[in-house]
Order: structure tokens, then sequence, then C-alpha cells
């Protein structure tokens, strides 16, 4: 009987610990989604305000911004030099997040997210990787694209085919 009273008493141990190193875990990640998403958001409302400083210290010092055209890839130096004019003039863009999905690396120190955005060019996918660099959330990469309902994308096709079509050359050939 001591026995079986000893076994079930280390079980009974060793399921406590568990419980509370996942809820440890849960609890880190609730804490680190929204560090992040409220990043996401003063990212976002930077560039709404035409923050050119706060915008571009959000992202790390080695990033690269994806654009909604083919032709746009650029790292963080060259995503400022193209972006300059429009902060300067207060043309920029204002996007608010109306569905984020964020997911962590068993690091703790990158996770990605991917979320529908509300902007001037109606719904739209930011999606991304963020590393936690010296105790922040910086963005590495960030990916921005246009939804295209299924109902209409054989007219987008049609198009944006005469323009594409020479990219793809362009590419196939290099």
């Amino acid at each position: 009987m001591k026995t079986t009273t000893k076994f079930f008493t280390f079980i009974l141990i060793v399921s406590v610990f568990t419980i509370l190193s996942a809820q440890q875990k849960n609890d880190k990640f609730g804490k680190d989604k929204k560090e992040i998403s409220k990043m996401l958001d003063d990212f976002n409302g930077a560039a709404a305000k035409a923050d050119f400083t706060t915008y571009f210290n959000y992202f790390a010092d080695e990033s690269t911004f994806i654009g909604t055209d083919a032709t746009e890839v650029w790292d963080k130096q060259a995503f400022m030099i193209w972006a300059k004019p429009y902060f300067d003039k207060k043309k920029t863009w204002n996007f608010t997040s109306l569905k984020r999905n964020i997911y962590f690396a068993k690091d703790d120190k990158l996770a990605w997210f991917d979320e529908l955005l509300d902007t001037q060019m109606k719904i739209c996918r930011g999606s991304g990787v963020v590393e936690k660099i010296e105790g922040q959330w910086k963005v590495k990469q960030y990916v921005l694209s246009v939804t295209v309902p299924n109902d209409v994308v054989d007219k987008v096709v049609a198009e944006k085919s005469s323009l594409e079509d020479v990219l793809i050359q362009q590419l196939k050939n290099k």
C-alpha cells in the first residue's frame, strides 16, 4: 500500500510541476503576444502620424520590407530612402489591424505574425517576422499584400497581365 501511495504522490507532484511550467510558458507567450501586438499597433500608428523616426525605429537594423508591387523588396536603408518623401509630405499610410495571429519559435526570441488590415487599399494582409533584440521586439521582415477576393481574381489577373508579363520575362532572363 505504501508503494502505491508513494507512486501516486510522485505522479501528483510531477503533474503539478508540469502544469505550473506550462502555465508559466502560456503566461510568457501571453505577455509577449501583448507586447508584439502593441508594438505592431504603435508601428502602424507611427506611419499614420508620418513619424519617420519612430516608424523606422521599429525595424531591426538588418530588416526587409516587401511591398505590394513585385519589384518592392527593400532593406531598411533603401525603404527609408523610398519612404522619406511620403513622410516629409505627411502622405503616409494608415493601417489598422482587423485580425492578428502571432506565433512563436521555441527559443522565444523569434515570432511571426499575419494580420488583416483596414487600409486605403481596402483589406490588405500584413505578415512578418519579429525578433526580440535587447529586450524589444523589432521587425525583421514585413510583407504587405493586397488581398484579392476569389470572385474577382480573373479580372485582377487580366488587368495586371500586360504589366507583369514584361516583368516575368525580365526575371526569367536574369
